[in-house]
């Protein structure tokens, strides 16, 4: 039966080694097959005879000379005063989750302090000056931006929120994509008329693929936000779909002011910003690429970039085309 455990299991003996341990107690680290038993899971068994009960804890584990270091929680109970049975599993990836969730709570209540702090300013000047209606004018004008700011920041930590926490895609239905760009153009097109932008689909073909629909065009429509938001009034911003017997892509080139190579390694991660004065000016919360690259990886796909300082950027998202795509 302990054989057949997937944690790592181990009988140990009052001399500090191992009468038996199964194959994942190999391959954690924490015994040999000739009885060798990790030093810490060894201190563990010796508290639990000196104590008469149960004990656990973290265990640092090296596999390998220049093998990374785990953490393993090894849990460990005497049996009869001579024996102890010590369960152990690698905790390495839900503490590096935790981490992340530390850092992510982190980040988002900064990021919640700035419009929330922006508003409270605003509302203070509004009582100073109420007996003046156009500063009031121009001070609500102002509230008005930072409040959609901060809505827009909630609605995408929840959608990130809900893509990193591994919920499998809503929907799965086809999905055409010429559909998705004009439906993401459509949603874009008045930020694009007040810098004279022009949004140009290139489509030779009505390529399919399963997915969720509402994801995809919020994807699509991040690209073609931050597109419109980098360049300058009077530029154009493309949307080509291209496919391939197994994959369908959708690319998003902009004229805009581009992005340097040392960026555009990082500009995936949540709340990372290339420029984050600009980004304030526009609206851009940090989390916008971050959700087109889990929303592709969602649908078993990916996102890429190409950019280039002052010549402009191309993002392209590469889906599996379905099967019976025209």
């Amino acid at each position: 039966m302990i054989a057949a455990l997937q944690s790592g299991a181990v009988i140990v003996r009052p001399d500090r080694r191992a009468a038996f341990s199964n194959h994942s107690a190999s391959a954690l680290g924490i015994a040999r097959p000739d009885g060798a038993l990790h030093a810490g899971v060894a201190d563990l068994a010796e508290r639990a005879w000196r104590n008469g009960e149960v004990v656990e804890e973290e265990v640092e584990v090296r596999r390998g000379v220049l093998g990374a270091v785990t953490q393993v929680h090894v849990r460990v109970t005497p049996i009869d005063g001579e024996l102890a049975l010590a369960v152990a599993n690698d905790n390495t990836e839900q503490r590096a989750a935790e981490a992340t969730r530390r850092e992510f709570a982190v980040n988002v209540s900064h990021e919640l302090k700035t419009p929330i702090g922006a508003l409270s300013l605003l509302a203070e000047n509004v009582e100073d000056v109420s007996d003046e209606p156009e500063l009031v004018r121009q001070f609500a004008v102002k509230m008005r931006r930072e409040a959609r700011r901060l809505t827009k920041l909630i609605q995408e930590i929840i959608e990130i929120s809900r893509l990193q926490g591994g919920e499998s895609v809503l929907d799965h239905e086809e999905v055409d994509v010429v559909g998705v760009v004009h439906e993401a153009f459509e949603g874009a097109r008045l930020a694009a008329e007040n810098k004279r932008i022009e949004l140009i689909l290139d489509a030779r073909i009505r390529p399919l693929v399963l997915g969720d629909r509402d994801l995809l065009v919020m994807a699509v429509r991040n690209l073609v936000d931050n597109a419109i938001a980098y360049s300058d009034p009077g530029a154009r911003v493309t949307a080509s779909i291209t496919a391939k017997e197994d994959a369908v892509s959708v690319a998003v080139l902009d004229q805009g002011i581009g992005i340097d190579t040392k960026d555009q390694e990082r500009i995936f991660e949540r709340f990372y910003r290339t420029d984050p004065a600009r980004a304030r000016e526009t609206g851009g919360t940090g989390l916008g690429l971050s959700i087109v690259k889990h929303v592709a990886l969602q649908h078993s796909g990916a996102v890429t970039v190409w950019s280039q300082p002052s010549v402009g950027s191309t993002f392209t998202i590469t889906l599996p085309r379905y099967e019976d795509s025209p």
